[in-house]
């Protein structure tokens, strides 16, 4: 691990503006060795799947951004709705003086939570969690800008493997939001939650946003946008790998099809192959062929039942206290904790 921090205090117009402190558990060395991993297990995989986590260079962040502003595409503005009108009773429900955010990326919505939370008197500090060290460091520079006496500890990391690496210590509200859960099979979700579950102590509560089942035309009308922003977003993984590994995709030779399984319920992101095709991964040393029509799966996006998520905590050892809706009855948030601490009383 490295530990990069001045430990500095700098004053800005009268107000005291702490210096964050990063740690960093992921170097160059091991992204790219994930990223080996995972593309040589996932292209002689069948069918062949890529991990949504490489979608994530500069370019896919910026094509995601435009994707949450899209007219078909809700779950943002859902959850931001939620979290408008809740975020007083959340901050009252969780006591907490510090906030984890898991995914973090660039906090655009935490803020609403540590204003509500300043409000209060009680914001001591807040922990980001993400695996872009660029975008988090960014964002922890402006919020402890923004926040008289905010301790910004920052935590550069990968999900699968450093989430005991957050900090300890206060009353902890830990946040995921955007309906990143949903981007978890069934026994990966389940072996993720009972990891920040054991990370938990006495007095934390989990902060988890949950895209609900809908209309199946909406769904995909939410991941396959007319404009075509989600189809650049999901070849955006093949020039990835093409720049990282020295592979030769042709992403015009890939299409993009969103499709909603409902037995598992949840949509899935494929691109599909045009022609025939082999592509070269020198960095790996191998090479692929596609056949015509040949899918390969990069993303999944899990659907909830709202009655279906309280028996799914439970199952890790927590208890939802409560869980919220937007107006349409398109998203929740949902506020638990340890089973050991406290009683179950779910509202609506």
């Amino acid at each position: 691990m490295l530990r990069d921090r001045t430990g500095n205090r700098r004053s800005c117009w009268g107000c005291c503006v702490i210096e964050p402190l990063i740690d960093i558990h992921l170097d160059r060395a091991w992204i790219d060795r994930a990223l080996r991993d995972d593309v040589a297990e996932g292209l002689t995989s069948r069918p062949k799947e890529l991990p949504p986590k490489w979608f994530y260079d500069d370019r896919g962040s910026e094509l995601f951004d435009r994707i949450t502003r899209l007219p078909d595409y809700y779950p943002t503005r859902r959850e931001r709705e939620i979290l408008e009108r809740e975020v007083h009773a959340i901050a009252e429900r969780s006591g907490a003086d510090t906030v984890v955010e898991l995914g973090s990326g660039t906090s655009e919505k935490t803020r609403i939570v540590l204003d509500a939370l300043a409000a209060t008197g009680r914001l001591r500090r807040y922990v980001p969690f993400d695996s872009s060290e660029a975008t988090l460091r960014n964002a922890s520079a402006g919020l402890a800008a923004a926040y008289e006496g905010l301790e910004v500890h920052g935590v550069v990391g990968d999900f699968e493997h450093h989430l005991a690496h957050i900090p300890q210590g206060g009353c902890r509200l830990i946040m995921l939001l955007g309906g990143t859960i949903g981007n978890f099979t069934p026994p990966a979700r389940k072996d993720f939650l009972a990891t920040v579950a054991a990370t938990m102590i006495p007095g934390d509560t989990f902060l988890l946003g949950f895209d609900l089942v809908k209309d199946h035309d909406r769904l995909i009308a939410a991941y396959d946008d007319p404009e075509g922003v989600t189809a650049a977003f999901n070849r955006n993984v093949l020039a990835v790998i093409n720049r990282r590994l020295d592979a030769d995709f042709d992403l015009g030779q890939f299409e993009h099809e969103a499709r909603f399984d409902p037995d598992e319920l949840w949509v899935e992101m494929w691109l599909r192959s045009r022609r025939p095709q082999r592509v070269t991964i020198k960095g790996l040393g191998m090479t692929v062929d596609f056949a015509q029509g040949e899918r390969m799966r990069t993303e999944i996006s899990a659907k909830f039942r709202p009655e279906a998520i309280g028996p799914e905590l439970a199952g890790v050892g927590l208890v939802m206290e409560h869980l919220w809706t937007d107006s349409r009855g398109d998203y929740a948030l949902t506020l638990s904790r340890m089973v050991e601490y406290g009683a179950s009383s779910v509202g609506s």
